[in-house]
């Protein structure tokens, strides 16, 4: 029999579903320039190194649209925010598939990583709400999972049709896809405002917390570390490794499933050991990078260590993102907001650099040196965070992040503990 909530026991509601297919697509946008960048380097003429900025630039768009549209749409409809978001996603990927100018698709990434913000801070509130208390983690790690499903399918997928389609193809498909899913949100979310509790006042009173910064740093540490690596790991598989380029999205899935086994893994240890899984896997991710200097001459070593480089990255990401959430207390929207602008401040800025180092004397070696550098950096804030200690309940967060009504109900239910 259906919950309160409308769920029914054990299972999560449509609409969570259908915002997880909007994070993929929108995961799989960010990203899927990584394997198109020759392509698009060479039909927009502009260097490799230039058209990495494309990854830059999108990342940018989300440090500033993800807090930003959070605390714009605090109080709007949320049914209508989404499909204005995705509606916005749609156009941005339109303009740059008609568009032969570099600067226009530059221009167009911004536009399409601000929807991308709206989507995903706005999103993250109404598949938590439409859960219930008792599942809304799970909901949470639904959403999440559409992201991390996007590196093992989307991005692969997108990068070998660009092979025979040329980079436009893709762009292509994503606005038509997102033009289809802004159809089953007006079809399936529930058309309700948001919750009047939440204020700025309330949202800004939880970056008080010098613990949330430590959490919020080890994010962005991590994620530049591997995505200076990432962003132009395609030179360095062909041109370094001697993969044909036809094989490139094979080493991108490869990359995806370590990523989605790591995002796994980080949530199951992450509740019970937060602090031992992310130094580990900060250190891991490290060690990786450096072996991918030396190592990425031969296919096959090569293959396994960017297989290793998803794996051992994005396990620090739930736990991470779980511990900001739990430092937020009853204030997780701007939060959650700030945790995606964390990661993407770690995308700018480690492919902006690792991008600069490829055209320096380093060359190919010199994204790999940069991204061993600052995952090193990661282990300061986490070591940090040892010492300081953090709160060992973790299933809090699914009340907090609920709407206060919903928090009520599940004060008088009996207790789970």
């Amino acid at each position: 029999m259906p919950s309160a909530s409308g769920t029914t026991p054990g299972k999560l509601p449509f609409a969570v579903w259908v915002l997880a297919a909007g994070t993929f697509l929108m995961g799989t946008t960010e990203f899927v320039v990584a394997g198109l960048l020759p392509e698009l380097a060479g039909d927009l003429g502009v260097s490799v190194s230039h058209a990495g900025l494309l990854i830059t630039a999108f990342a940018v768009g989300m440090i500033i649209g993800a807090p930003t549209m959070a605390m714009a749409t605090l109080h709007l409809p949320q049914r209508q925010t989404l499909i204005l978001a995705l509606s916005v996603f749609c156009l941005g990927h339109l303009v740059a598939a008609f568009s032969t100018s570099f600067t226009i698709v530059l221009a167009a990434r911004v536009v399409t990583a601000l929807a991308t913000g709206a989507f995903w801070s706005v999103g993250f509130v109404v598949a938590t709400t439409a859960a219930g208390p008792h599942h809304a983690t799970r909901a949470t790690g639904v959403m999440i999972g559409g992201l991390t499903l996007a590196n093992v399918v989307g991005v692969p997928i997108g990068s070998f049709a660009g092979q025979f389609t040329g980079w436009r193809g893709p762009f292509w498909a994503l606005a038509a896809l997102s033009g289809l899913a802004a159809v089953f949100i007006g079809r399936f979310i529930p058309a309700q405002e948001q919750p009047a509790e939440g204020s700025l006042r309330a949202e800004a009173r939880a970056l008080r917390q010098g613990r949330l910064w430590l959490a919020l740093g080890a994010a962005m540490l991590i994620m530049g570390g591997v995505l200076a690596t990432y962003t132009y790991v395609t030179p360095l598989l062909t041109d370094r490794a001697g993969i044909p380029a036809g094989a490139v999205p094979l080493v991108l899935i490869a990359f995806g499933v370590g990523a989605l086994g790591g995002t796994t893994t980080g949530g199951r240890l992450g509740d019970r050991r937060p602090m031992v899984t992310t130094i580990t896997a900060a250190t891991a991710t490290a060690l990786v990078l450096l072996l991918m200097i030396p190592l990425s001459t031969n296919p096959v070593t090569v293959t396994a260590l960017v297989f290793l480089m998803g794996l051992t990255g994005f396990t620090v990401n739930p736990v991470v993102t779980a511990l900001a959430m739990r430092f937020a207390g009853d204030a997780p929207t701007l939060t959650s907001a700030l945790t995606t602008s964390a990661f993407n401040v770690g995308v700018a800025a480690g492919s902006a650099i690792a991008g600069a180092a490829l055209d320096s004397s380093l060359g190919l070696t010199g994204p790999p040196l940069v991204g061993t550098a600052i995952a090193a950096l990661t282990l300061l804030p986490l070591t940090a965070l040892a010492v300081r200690g953090t709160p060992r309940r973790t299933r809090i967060v699914a009340q907090r992040t609920a709407p206060a009504h919903a928090r009520r109900d599940s004060a008088q239910a009996p207790s789970q503990h």
